[in-house]
């Protein structure tokens, strides 16, 4: 957690129940720190190529904020250098309510879980929607080899800040590739006891 964070989340509001709650002291000096996370680090890369889901939250008109989820292939977030990701919007469920917010105010929070590993990043950003025609070779940075999806748009977000939050009530959760990868070992020593048992079996017929 460093400034670029606390310049975004502590606003007046958060500091006064940061002070009723007894957080404040701890928290005031990440404002003065001398640090500025508003770039990805090669931690942060790493950890953005190995996600297949992400939560990003926007904002209507209305004010009222919204969540969507995010998926597809690991690696479909790109990240465009220490300071840009992006990724590729396939047609959904066509209702636009993310598009919608984005253009009339590009400010996104995005959430990203390694739930086996109980860690999560959170990502500020201010994001702008790109169609095909308007920049191809922009959007074609965005595209995933072997996804059959048709792009309508991709949606490019420049990185404000970043921070790190603690695993803390974070319960574990698997894919199912991640409970196959643990429970291989478990596979192949069951197949060879097997194996055994058969030898041992046709000797004493």
């Amino acid at each position: 957690m460093a400034r670029a964070f606390a310049d975004i989340a502590f606003t007046d509001s958060v500091k006064q129940a940061q002070n009723r709650y007894g957080s404040r002291k701890s928290y005031a000096g990440f404002e003065s720190d001398g640090g500025h996370r508003d770039r990805l680090s090669e931690n942060e890369i790493a950890f953005l190529a190995g996600r297949d889901s992400f939560y990003m939250g926007s904002v209507g008109e209305n004010g009222w904020p919204y969540v969507q989820h995010r998926g597809g292939p690991k690696g479909f977030l790109k990240v465009l250098d220490e300071a840009t990701i992006g990724f590729a919007d396939f047609r959904g469920n066509r209702q636009y309510i993310s598009v919608g917010n984005l253009n009339a105010d590009g400010r996104v929070s995005l959430f990203l879980m390694d739930y086996p590993n109980r860690q999560r990043l959170k990502l500020w950003a201010r994001a702008r929607v790109v169609h095909p025609d308007e920049d191809p070779e922009l959007v074609a940075r965005l595209e995933l080899p072997g996804y059959k999806a048709r792009i309508e748009r991709g949606i490019i977000m420049a990185v404000e800040a970043v921070d790190w939050n603690c695993p803390q009530h974070i319960t574990p959760r698997f894919t199912e590739a991640e409970i196959e990868r643990l429970i291989a070992p478990l596979i192949e020593e069951n197949r060879s006891l097997k194996a055994q048992l058969a030898q041992v079996m046709s000797r004493t017929v």
